[in-house]
């Protein structure tokens, strides 16, 4: 059966269509994929130098042509490689570099500090940020509205501004030199609350309504309706928490003096002196340092992926 005009030229179009789609798709898979590799380059070079010998991190090649080496003393213990001794047997494995970071300095204390704050900070921000989400999106209350712009407001002051009032007072209660000081401003956030609460407004009042005719309370409502229907934002908060405390630089350096403390990023500088950086020993610290990272995100995965199913990010 012979095709009509109309018929001849709807095929076209589609096929032309098909076609141009296909190749703005191909040319958006080649962008995305040389991005991609740009943002590799610097992991996989972190690994290439986090294996070398430490006479070849400079020789510029990315394959190592040896790995390093670790001393293992008569009691078959590692030392570090500035502590050898006539005896000593010498041992080169891709893991060297690794074991070096670990005993050179305290990292087991480093390590235990970070976890500590890390994981307080991000279980007490999602309290507190979930306490005042709700508040903010499902009470009602007299200047509601004006108090929640006031706090998104702080958004806006710079923590540069107020870490000296913030240090002045933490040294006036005692607790400079204390994961307590590193803590306790990081268990508020606006930017939790914000978020929180922008999901919250977008979930049906008529969940809340029909759970307040079964008898329940505003935390048993919080508690059963809003909370399991909030798991991807809660999880792109509780994420983003976790990274930003964990690789926070700046007030930790300020407020921690003491080994005991000290955690992961001010850690890291203990291999960087005036007569040089040990970058094997940095890169091999670093690899060590991201594994939370690296299974806190793998644990949240499957709530940001639904997350970005329903809204795109953490909202409806």
């Amino acid at each position: 059966m012979a095709k009509t005009k109309e018929q001849f030229y709807g095929q076209s179009l589609v096929e032309e269509r098909k076609r141009k789609e296909m190749i703005s798709n191909l040319i958006a898979y080649i962008i995305l994929s040389i991005g991609a590799f740009t943002m590799v380059i610097p992991f996989l070079w972190t690994i290439s130098t986090a294996l070398k010998d430490p006479s070849d991190v400079y020789d510029g090649r990315f394959i190592p042509q040896r790995f390093s080496y670790i001393y293992v003393d008569r009691d078959g213990k590692f030392v570090p490689s500035n502590a050898y001794r006539e005896g000593y047997k010498e041992i080169r494995a891709w893991w060297a570099n690794f074991v070096k970071a670990w005993i050179a300095v305290p990292f087991d204390k480093y390590y235990r500090n970070s976890l500590i704050v890390a994981t307080i900070t991000t279980l007490g921000q999602l309290v507190t940020c979930t306490l005042a989400a709700y508040a903010f999106a499902r009470l009602r209350w007299f200047g509601r509205d004006a108090v929640f712009l006031l706090y998104l407001g702080t958004l806006m002051v710079p923590f540069t501004v107020t870490m000296i009032p913030v240090y002045i007072l933490f040294k006036w209660l005692g607790l400079v030199n204390t994961l307590i000081a590193v803590i306790l401003p990081a268990l508020f956030s606006a930017f939790g609350t914000f978020l929180l609460r922008q999901f919250f407004v977008s979930i049906p009042y008529d969940l809340e309504e029909a759970a307040f005719i079964d008898g329940a309370n505003r935390l048993q409502i919080l508690w059963h309706v809003i909370l399991p229907l909030s798991k991807g934002a809660l999880a792109t908060l509780g994420t983003f928490t976790f990274l930003f405390q964990w690789n926070d630089f700046l007030w930790p350096l300020v407020v921690l003096n003491s080994e005991e403390v000290k955690t992961i990023p001010i850690g890291l500088t203990a291999f960087q002196s005036a007569y040089g950086s040990q970058w094997e020993l940095v890169m091999a610290a670093s690899l060590i340092a991201l594994i939370p990272v690296i299974i806190i995100y793998l644990f949240n995965q499957r709530f940001f992926t639904e997350s970005i199913m329903l809204t795109g990010f953490g909202g409806r």
